[in-house]
């Protein structure tokens, strides 16, 4: 009785074990942005996307599962010889992803691997036409001629080539001297240009502003001269109305009573006084006709006032 019931439950975990496996081997689960390749009897099947699917067992299998998401390869240091024959070693970076499942299982045995080794023999090619200099200043436009290239080469593994990043560049100690030697020549070279530049700069602005200094002076000048004859002229113009008016006033008074006999008087003290001062200055003593007679000449100075002033 023992031995049937040890048969028994044998036997029913040897169908609960078959289930199991039956249900692990029927029943698939991808995960999303994920493709299964199936095989059935060793053929190609068909590719499962994300999602829940059965399978015939032990006769489809899961060959191969690949990711969709974008995946980052380091591509490994690799020496190569530049246009002018300068050796450097290149690190790099490759971001590639699967499109098509299909072509990834059965177009290339390892699609990292192969699209790794072609990045580096693409980058050998390149810089192997590019000069040392170039190197450094198109990293770019490298990236992106590497990119192409591996994007047409990789077309039938069903993978696409993102891009491509130069991560280093390694130089040869001597051409990092040279490369030293070259940048600090060039400091020294903008240094002392741009020393000439400042010091051609300042002798413009010294003699612009001597040019503006003697602008200003001869504008000054000129304006200066332009108030002193202004004031001249007003002075004159001053001194001519006050000399007008003021013989307005003296024709005035003569014509008052006594004027012409005070006009008289004033004219006999100036001759007077000038004669004597005149008898002071000189040696020679020049002596008018009419000196016993100064009244007459006093009297003919009035008679010309009389006349002017009629």
């Amino acid at each position: 009785m023992n031995s049937f019931l040890d048969i028994g439950t044998i036997l029913a975990l040897g169908i609960a074990l078959a289930v199991i496996v039956v249900i692990l081997k029927t029943a698939r689960i991808v995960p999303q942005r994920s493709n299964f390749v199936v095989e059935r009897l060793g053929k190609y099947s068909k590719t499962l996307d994300s999602g829940f699917h059965i399978l015939i067992p032990f006769i489809d299998k899961v060959a191969y599962q690949h990711t969709l998401k974008e995946e980052v390869i380091d591509v490994a240091q690799q020496d190569c010889v530049t246009k002018d024959n300068i050796q450097v070693g290149i690190d790099g970076v490759l971001y590639i992803q699967v499109i098509d499942a299909h072509k990834a299982s059965y177009g290339v045995d390892n699609y990292r691997n192969a699209a790794s080794q072609l990045a580096q023999t693409t980058m050998r090619s390149v810089i192997g036409q590019t000069d040392l200099d170039k190197t450094f200043e198109e990293r770019a436009k490298i990236n992106e001629v590497v990119v192409q290239a591996l994007d047409e080469a990789a077309a039938p593994w069903g993978i696409k080539v993102l891009r491509y990043e130069i991560s280093d560049i390694a130089l040869p100690e001597s051409i990092k001297d040279a490369l030293e030697q070259q940048m600090r020549a060039e400091r020294e070279r903008r240094a002392a240009i741009a020393k000439s530049e400042g010091e051609r700069q300042a002798m413009i602005n010294v003699s612009e502003g001597q040019k503006q200094e003697v602008i200003n002076l001869s504008e000054g000048e000129k304006l200066k001269q332009i108030n002193e004859a202004e004031g001249r002229a007003k002075e004159i113009e001053l001194i001519a109305v006050a000399t007008a008016d003021g013989l307005r006033k003296i024709a005035s008074a003569i014509q008052e009573p006594g004027g012409k006999d005070a006009v008289s008087l004033r004219i006999a003290e100036q001759y007077v006084g000038e004669f004597g001062k005149l008898a002071k200055t000189n040696n020679t003593l020049i002596l008018p006709a009419e000196l016993s007679n100064i009244g007459g000449a006093v009297a003919g100075l009035s008679e010309v006032l009389k006349k002017a002033g009629s």
